[in-house]
């Protein structure tokens, strides 16, 4: 017989993926009816624009169907009211790594950061990967810009990752490098990702613990811009082996990296050296090297830190062609070169 109890506890077994609990503890079950067959109730979600949330209405329609007498459900959304989300956010988690965690071997953790966004982070740390990978490494890339997520289109991959026996498997490009990134999660890849901070940093947490990635000589975090909950997340919770700063000729962005510095300092990670990116542009005719966003700040920026500058890398057309059309693997810079030299010597001795 179908009854309040019985859908109940259908309901239970839905999970929300973002927050990694069943939509009946969370309280997001409201307002449920049974009448003659009939399901009815509201879905509380902690945003309406949840880019999951055609997937949970689905999961809970599919849960309640399954159940002996029910004919229909009619499920209405609206969204929870700041007193409703507190409480979730109050209640406690799960932080404890998961299953796949335990099957990963991962030497090194290298994180790409720069409190300036629009310097090319997520350029470099593609490039790092491709290079790395051309040296033989086992690199895979962990895309940590949850909110704005670019690595898979650099390297185009559009298949949502597969899920293994113990996690989800990381997607692979044509060279071998393991990637994860929210991208391959969304059912397009323009769809926006619209999350509060504990949200994002819940989604960083699964990419280490619930992804098999193996054995890696290397997993390179993206970092978004800033230095709230991402690279707060990833900074204190994952075993960070050094951290790559980028920025660009501008004093500006000088001053804004000069920030996330401070931040790994605070947290005591080590900061491996400077990368300034969009340094010049190579004249096509003549091979004159024109700074086209002024006079470098690398040495002043680096100095300030305490820290080398390891690259002045060009800004390359060639490298955004490749990049809007899945291709960055194919991308080949003689600067970019000896900068994967020196971070593949960081990798084997700990030092440049």
């Amino acid at each position: 017989m179908l009854t309040l109890e019985s859908v109940r506890n259908a309901l239970s077994q839905v999970m929300d993926p973002e927050l990694r609990r069943d939509i009946v503890g969370l309280g997001m079950v409201q307002d449920l009816r049974v009448e003659d067959g009939v399901v009815s109730f509201t879905l509380a979600l902690t945003t309406l624009a949840c880019p999951l949330r055609e997937s949970i209405v689905e999961e809970a329609r599919r849960a309640v169907l399954a159940l002996d007498g029910a004919r229909d459900v009619r499920i209405s959304l609206r969204e929870m009211t700041p007193e409703e989300r507190a409480r979730i956010w109050q209640q406690p988690r799960e932080l404890e790594r998961g299953v796949a965690a335990r099957f990963n071997h991962i030497d090194r953790v290298l994180a790409v950061m720069s409190g300036k966004g629009g310097v090319g982070k997520s350029s470099l740390a593609a490039l790092l990967a491709v290079g790395l990978r051309r040296r033989g490494k086992r690199v895979g890339v962990l895309d940590a810009d949850i909110t704005g997520p670019s690595i898979p289109r650099m390297f185009g991959l559009r298949e949502p990752p597969p899920l293994g026996p113990v996690g989800i498997l990381p997607a692979e490009t044509p060279s071998g490098i393991r990637v994860m990134s929210i991208n391959l999660l969304l059912p397009e890849e323009d769809e926006a990702v619209i999350w509060r901070g504990p949200l994002i940093s819940g989604a960083i947490q699964q990419f280490w613990g619930d992804v098999l990635w193996g054995d890696l000589d290397v997993l390179v975090v993206d970092l978004p811009p800033g230095t709230s909950d991402a690279a707060l997340t990833v900074l204190q919770s994952l075993p960070v082996s050094g951290i790559l700063l980028v920025t660009s000729p501008q004093d500006l962005a000088g001053m804004v990296v000069r920030k996330a510095a401070r931040m790994a300092e605070h947290l005591g990670v080590p900061i491996i050296g400077l990368v300034e990116n969009m340094a010049y542009v190579t004249c096509p005719k003549c091979g004159e090297q024109i700074e086209v966003f002024g006079p470098s700040q690398a040495v002043h920026t680096a100095t300030a830190l305490g820290v080398p500058v390891l690259a002045r890398l060009p800004l390359n057309p060639e490298l955004a062609r490749l990049c809007d059309n899945g291709q960055v693997e194919q991308y080949t810079n003689a600067a970019t070169d000896a900068l994967v030299a020196m971070v593949a010597r960081w990798l084997e001795t700990g030092r440049l």
